[in-house]
């Protein structure tokens, strides 16, 4: 079993709950805008970390972190980028290449909206945007999720409401 931390939009801002919540995961992955590269480091203090650069990110964030990842945990083909769309309406170089080259899961950020389903024109493609975990945007509510990979499929999906957007802890 692989658990797994998933969070994006950061903008510069990591809530300590974040440290919390995923203390016990295996891996995180971050969906981009990290803002700084203090947040990348400071992530991968409590485990391994997969991101992708988003659009406010620095040279220093694109050295480390591709704009895309596409990479397989226990069976599963996952695909992670910053601006992908949303469930059902991807953008263009992203819809075209998934015509081609479909994921079992879709896991992007950019649009501050969480949002989880199942697409039902991808081959039941899984769909995750985790929503904006940082103090920047229009969001109400800071999010992040959490779950676990266990024999090929995923389990114990659970969003994390870090609170309102003007709220810190």
């Amino acid at each position: 079993m692989i658990k797994v931390g998933l969070i994006a939009d950061t903008h510069n801002y990591l809530d300590p709950q974040v440290l919390e919540y995923f203390e016990d995961r295996d891996e995180i992955w971050h969906a981009g805008d990290f803002g700084t590269i203090e947040i990348a480091d400071q992530l991968k203090e409590i485990a391994p970390l997969l991101g992708v650069y988003g659009n406010i990110d620095g040279q220093d964030i694109r050295r480390e972190y591709p704009l895309h990842q596409r990479f397989e945990r226990q069976g599963i083909n996952f695909w992670m980028t910053h601006i992908g769309g949303t469930l059902g309406r991807y953008c263009i170089p992203i819809r075209e290449e998934m015509e081609k080259n479909p994921p079992d899961v879709f896991i992007c950020g950019h649009s501050h909206i969480l949002k989880i389903g199942r697409d039902q024109d991808k081959n039941q493609m899984l769909f995750i945007n985790p929503g904006a975990a940082g103090r920047h945007g229009f969001q109400v509510y800071r999010t992040c999720v959490r779950f676990s990979i266990n024999e090929g499929k995923i389990k114990d999906m659970e969003v994390i409401n870090l609170g309102k957007r003007g709220e810190e802890e």
